[in-house]
């Protein structure tokens, strides 16, 4: 495959000249001995390829879609393994191009054999993502759903791996396009009266221009609003366990886990490094990190594992503050606009008088039903608190993010400038601006649909 990616534009647009001549291949099965391996082949050559190694039903015969059972064999004749070819005729395969699976033992030899006998055969090793690009540039996936490919493929929770279906079935593929398409009929009204001016187009109002337009900056704005949710479902809640010493920090870590991952004894600063481990909580992913006891007076050696508890507080999204509720006030210091999450413990002892008033979740780390407790509280906590919502799990990454903030950005000068009441040029430069950067998202950057609307929606000239 060929790439030119043409140089920006005052506008920001840009093209791609893309040429496909190659046939890619690539094992698309984990390394390592497995009962099946798997070997994708995709390009213009792909069933020719795989005729000339694959000794079973001639490839004039193959049925779409159909298993067809054969011998692979090297380019001396010797039989490599049998196996199982699955042909995808394009453009209804995942790339948009002819498309050849085959499915043999899952010995690393053997896998590693087949795949030398289609690159003898004349196909090339894929890059990565590679089979991915190709669907994009042949219009099977937009940008958005090839990304949920990999959001899938690493999810951790039956949450994360739920929204990433979402977005890979295309739905926020489809709520952007239709913001585009709104901004598109906006634009192409304001730009028919400006370039127009002797066809009789009359101009929406700045009343109803400026409707339309903070409809669509609400709908950015709404997307934009699950960014954090996004990257929670993708890269975990970092949630910092914290408190005085012998307060139950990692009693509380080990009975989130399930299993004793961190030393409990009733010794004062027994941890003294962080403890990072990773939490399924109802399908939030959780990064949970036990810190070492935070108090004064402390030693050389424990002084040091309380200045990396400190750091990992002020890096927290969400800080559980363990309470010895048996014991006096042990104040601690949190960063302005920290989430924190109080959790009063060993409330089987009566409650010091220092913590009366203090709301927060009772419990004690050695009570049967504390696991359940903690969990159930902490989640209500994060639904409660709209980190995450189980109703609505679309949500944008980090590019997403980046590109839609811009279009916010353009939204709102465009906004201004109307009720300025400044030149419809002014605006529709702005539009423009949102316009691109909201197709940056997905991939699509197509000034030609504006003029298209133009001519299809006020028959110019008529």
């Amino acid at each position: 495959m060929l790439l030119r990616l043409a140089s920006f534009r005052n506008d920001h647009t840009f093209s791609f000249i893309v040429t496909t001549d190659s046939t890619i291949a690539a094992i698309a099965t984990p390394p390592g001995v497995g009962a099946v391996s798997l070997i994708r082949l995709s390009g213009p050559q792909a069933k020719g390829i795989a005729a000339e190694i694959f000794n079973g039903r001639p490839s004039d015969n193959w049925c779409a879609r159909s298993q067809h059972f054969g011998k692979i064999q090297d380019h001396d004749g010797e039989v490599i393994d049998e196996v199982l070819l699955t042909y995808f005729p394009g453009p209804a395969s995942f790339t948009g191009e002819d498309t050849v699976e085959i499915a043999c033992h899952g010995g690393v030899v053997v896998t590693r054999k087949v795949m030398e006998a289609l690159l003898n055969a004349g196909a090339v090793p894929a890059e990565a993502g590679e089979f991915s690009q190709r669907a994009f540039f042949n219009g099977r996936l937009d940008l958005t759903q090839a990304e949920a490919i990999m959001d899938l493929i690493s999810a951790q929770t039956n949450l994360a791996a739920k929204a990433a279906q979402e977005q890979l079935s295309g739905r926020l593929g489809t709520n952007l396009e239709a913001i585009r398409q709104d901004i598109i009929g906006l634009l192409a009204h304001l730009e028919a009266y400006i370039d127009f001016p002797d066809e009789d187009i009359d101009p929406d109002s700045s009343e109803l221009l400026l409707a339309r337009l903070r409809g669509i900056m609400n709908e950015v704005k709404q997307l934009l609003a699950t960014a954090d949710q996004g990257k929670i479902l993708r890269e975990g809640l970092r949630t910092v366990i914290c408190g005085a010493p012998n307060a139950g920090k990692s009693s509380l870590l080990n009975l989130l886990l399930g299993f004793d991952r961190a030393i409990v004894t009733d010794q004062a600063g027994t941890t003294r490094d962080t403890i990072e481990e990773t939490l399924n909580l109802n399908g939030i992913p959780i990064r949970l990190i036990d810190t070492a006891g935070i108090r004064d007076g402390a030693t050389a050696i424990e002084q040091e594992g309380i200045e990396r508890s400190r750091e990992q507080v002020e890096r927290a999204e969400l800080i559980l503050w363990v309470i010895d509720s048996h014991a006096a006030s042990a104040s601690i210091e949190f960063p302005e606009g920290s989430r924190v999450v109080k959790l009063l413990n060993k409330s089987d002892l009566s409650r010091h008088p220092d913590w009366d008033g203090v709301e927060g979740l009772e419990f004690c780390c050695f009570s049967p039903s504390a696991e359940e407790q903690v969990r159930d509280y902490l989640y209500g906590t994060l639904v409660n608190d709209g980190m995450i919502s189980t109703s609505n799990l679309t949500s944008i990454n980090t590019r997403h993010q980046h590109c839609l903030k811009r279009a916010a950005d353009c939204f709102e000068i465009a906004e201004r400038n109307l009720l300025a009441g400044e030149s419809p040029e002014f605006v529709a430069m702005d539009l423009r601006e949102g316009l691109s950067a909201v197709g940056d998202v997905i991939g699509k950057t197509d000034v030609e649909e504006i003029l298209g609307e133009i001519f299809s929606s006020f028959c110019i000239g008529k």
